[in-house]
């Protein structure tokens, strides 16, 4: 407390790939909007960014046109094995930490930059909120299991995006310091649905598509694009379910491409490579889509939120609701399950009202606990 009668929170946010960026843009929104209703007590935030991803779409324009504060460090750590890579930042965030001596450290999530900022923070003694805390896929050959587990038996501060997993923590033991907010993935996706549908009608066009008649996939987890017979089986399901009046909308990032040409596939001329979209261009093709193939979990519950049904190339997910729901299917790599999935899924979306991920007020929600439990 300042001799002034203002009172300050010191946050430093660590963030290393884009859907942490947009994730965390939400959250500095509210933070924002509640240095404005609360001007005595502010929370002054800095946002570190390890360089875990590096991505040539995070240009100005990618700041400008999501609305996300750039950050204020770049440490620019990237590739390496994952405890070289983890190490580097750590190391690093401990510089930041001790410069900027903050009164917490913000985490998003289950990648090395989430694990390395909870390490260098509890290692000074700084307290941790983790963001997305309690999912499980209980796969612990995932690096992402590992650094959420992690991450979750050190933070202090647990932010749930739903009731399985403040159950997931209570399983662990771990109940104290848990809040069940909302994802605030939701306040993404209402917040930027909107921003995309001014330029849906250009991204369908440009795609050479009609509306809700596509499907959307994305590939990009190890355990597909390393793997040439799974590689190869998920090909060989786009392959069979794509046709010219429903084709297959894949953008793909250049590691995919390597290990497509690596296992020598050749993909069918109805599934439409193209190169990686911006988030706006995503939700739109998300939005639009008849149907999504991904292994990604943020697609997964992008899908869930706009209603699209959704096959899920994975064993299992963190986001059980959207399965129990009927709105996920979990197939694999198994083409006569994709081919299956897609044929019972199309058409035939579940009637359901349910609000898994809360009520799109997750980040408002986060900035109140922090200003609640701050002293």
């Amino acid at each position: 407390m300042s001799t002034s009668g203002r009172e300050r929170m010191k946050l430093i946010t660590v963030v290393g790939a884009r859907p942490q960026f947009i994730k965390a843009a939400a959250v500095s929104r509210a933070i924002a909007q509640h240095n404005l209703n609360h001007c005595r007590h502010r929370i002054e935030e800095t946002i570190v960014h390890t360089g875990q991803h590096y991505d040539e779409n995070m240009s100005q324009v990618f700041f400008d046109q999501l609305e996300i504060p750039r950050p204020d460090y770049n440490l620019e750590v990237s590739g390496g094995l994952h405890g070289q890579q983890t190490g580097r930042m750590l190391e690093r965030i401990e510089k930041v930490i001790l410069e900027e001596k903050p009164d917490r450290v913000l985490v998003y999530g289950d990648t090395n930059s989430t694990l390395a900022g909870t390490l260098a923070a509890a290692k000074l003694h700084i307290p941790v909120a983790h963001v997305e805390a309690g999912l499980r896929s209980f796969n612990r050959i995932m690096p992402e299991e590992i650094n959420r587990v992690l991450t979750d038996h050190v933070a202090d501060m647990l932010f749930c995006p739903t009731p399985t997993a403040v159950e997931n923590l209570s399983r662990e033991g771990i109940t104290e310091g848990v809040y069940e907010t909302g994802d605030v993935m939701y306040d993404c996706a209402l917040f930027y649905r909107q921003k995309a549908q001014q330029i849906e009608s250009e991204v369908i066009k440009r795609m050479g598509v009609q509306r809700n008649c596509f499907y959307l996939a994305t590939i990009h987890r190890a355990e597909n694009t390393d793997n040439p017979e799974r590689l190869h089986n998920i090909f060989t399901g786009l392959a069979e379910i794509s046709t010219p009046e429903n084709p297959t909308v894949l953008p793909l990032h250049p590691r995919t491409k390597k290990y497509i040409e690596n296992a020598v596939i050749n993909p069918s001329e109805n599934i439409k490579i193209i190169s990686p979209v911006s988030y706006l261009e995503m939700v739109a093709l998300e939005s639009n889509a008849q149907l999504i193939l991904t292994d990604s979990g943020g697609v997964q519950k992008e899908a869930y939120m706009f209603q699209t049904p959704c096959v899920t190339l994975r064993e299992e997910t963190e986001w059980i609701e959207t399965v129990q729901a009927g709105w996920n299917r979990l197939v694999g790599a198994d083409p006569a399950k994709i081919i299956s999935a897609a044929q019972s899924m199309v058409g035939n979306t579940p009637d359901d009202s349910t609000k898994f991920y809360g009520d799109g007020n997750a980040a408002e929600k986060i900035c109140k606990i922090f200003f609640n439990n701050h002293n």
